[in-house]
């Protein structure tokens, strides 16, 4: 939380600099693995294919 403290701090000509930068960051290849599975996991969500906590535990036959 440290970090979003110190963005906070900036001006709007330096926080914009910094989320152009973090934008590059996202589209590399290894950002892009995670979001294409975040994105699966919305259209999951959103036809209610998601497990109840009882069967993730169930998986993990704990």
């Amino acid at each position: 939380m440290k970090n979003l403290d110190i963005l906070s701090k900036l001006d709007p000509e330096d926080k914009e600099k910094i989320i152009y930068f973090a934008k590059i960051l996202l589209k590399k290849e290894k950002y892009q693995k995670l979001k294409k599975e975040i994105e699966q996991r919305k259209k999951e969500i959103e036809k209610g294919e998601v497990l109840t906590h009882e069967e993730i535990w169930n998986k993990l036959d704990v």
